[in-house]
């Protein structure tokens, strides 16, 4: 005779490493953001809330969606999370900013985040480690390094173009300071005079108001002129020889502000209200940058494909029946994501330097950190954006400096800096 005991009818708690009351990100949940390898919030809630006590630092190098980074917070652990991939970092931004909102909706305590980009770090690294005989000839390692990443062929010869790619000539912007208009009227002279009719110019930074306004002077004078950031992956042996590293286009943001009375409940010295508006956004991608595009703009059955400039959606219904969906129909639908920093140069940038002794010391960078202190963006259950800000009002007169952000369906940021005078 045998007999069977059932597991749910023993006494105590059994131990077990199976996990299999945890399920799936419904595809309805709002809890699901697109992207591919997320994971459920109630998996890292259990891993978290049983390895960490409130109050401790919870790291996560690999963030993706940022679902440790909110669950942290949520469970009032402080944290630390990095990506390599903009896009990864673009939607761990906004994730954090709801769960913000979420908990201030709920009375809740909830703390500001700062978003700092290491690539300008990452250029003074790659200066230290040069050895001997390459830190001699340092031009020559850096533009080896620009141009392996952006797949060109190194030429010589000339005055101001380093390589050509195709039937593009490129020039290799500064290691350490922006690309000048100076810069840009010598290359553009350079190719006027051999007869050139297409070239790149890449920089880390560029001077502000370059576009849309040289590319379409140098466009008039016959040269069709991009101008194109290098980013921080280029500093990544692997993602170059993988080909991975994307070159975006600078793109031309407009903004404005407007002054007016502050509200009826501010204390009595508080000065005018100040109010930003987007008025304007313009980029200019290619079909080779579209595997970077939101994930929701993906669906079954359906291509995403570029034509003059704009965004299509090439569908077929059951019958075979094409179908086209322009996705960027106006300037705004580009924009994911924009916020504004009312006083940028509140908060200076502040680092660590070995002093020679063994130690560190705080030294600024001569650069300011962004804060978000307003902002819109677009969700996947929400896609619409404000574009006009919420009054800011200041606690004395004086001149202030504005940094707008906006960041792109691709997850490109563009930043522009006004200046305003507030009585």
């Amino acid at each position: 005779m045998s007999k069977k005991k059932y597991l749910k009818d023993a006494k105590g708690t059994p131990v077990t490493d199976l996990w299999d009351d945890l399920n799936r990100i419904s595809p309805t949940s709002s809890e699901r953001l697109g992207y591919p390898t997320q994971k459920p919030e109630a998996l890292l809630h259990r891993i978290i809330e049983t390895s960490s006590n409130e109050g401790d630092l919870v790291a996560d190098f690999f963030c993706g969606s940022g679902t440790t980074a909110a669950v942290a917070e949520k469970l009032n652990r402080k944290w630390i999370t990095t990506d390599l991939g903009r896009f990864a970092i673009h939607t761990t931004r906004k994730r954090l900013i709801g769960v913000q909102r979420e908990l201030k909706e709920k009375g809740q305590d909830f703390r500001a985040f700062e978003l700092l980009n290491l690539g300008k770090y990452e250029r003074q690294f790659f200066l230290e480690e040069l050895n001997e005989e390459q830190s001699a000839g340092k031009e020559a390692a850096y533009l080896g390094l620009i141009l392996e990443a952006y797949q060109a062929q190194r030429v010589e010869g000339h005055r101001h173009l380093h390589a050509r790619r195709g039937e593009r000539w490129v020039h290799v912007g500064p290691l350490d300071v922006p690309v000048t208009e100076r810069r840009v009227d010598d290359v553009v002279a350079e190719c006027l005079k051999l007869g050139y009719t297409q070239v790149d110019v890449l920089g880390f930074e560029f001077e502000m108001g370059l576009n849309p306004r040289k590319i379409q002077e140098s466009g008039d004078r016959g040269v069709r002129l991009r101008l194109r950031y290098i980013p921080k992956e280029v500093f990544d042996a692997r993602a170059v020889k993988k080909g991975q590293v994307k070159f975006y286009d600078v793109s031309y943001l407009k903004v404005t502000a407007s002054l007016e009375d502050p509200a009826p409940a501010s204390p009595p010295a508080a000065t005018k209200a100040v109010r930003i508006t987007l008025r304007d956004f313009v980029t200019n991608y290619t079909q080779d940058d579209l595997d970077r595009v939101e994930d929701g703009l993906r669906n079954k059955g359906s291509q995403v494909v570029m034509e003059n400039g704009q965004i299509i959606k090439l569908s077929k219904d059951k019958n075979g029946v094409l179908s086209r969906q322009l996705l960027t129909e106006n300037w705004h639908d580009w924009i994911d994501y924009w916020s504004v920093d009312f006083n940028y140069d509140s908060k200076k940038e502040i680092i660590n330097v070995p002093d020679g002794n063994g130690g560190f010391e705080p030294q600024c960078t001569g650069s300011y950190i962004f804060e978000n202190e307003w902002q819109s963006f677009r969700t996947k259950h929400d896609r619409t954006l404000e574009f006009t800000s919420a009054p800011r009002t200041y606690d004395k007169p004086g001149k202030y400096r504005i940094m707008v952000k906006v960041v792109d369906i691709l997850g490109v940021d563009t930043s522009q800096l006004l200046e305003m005078e507030v009585k």
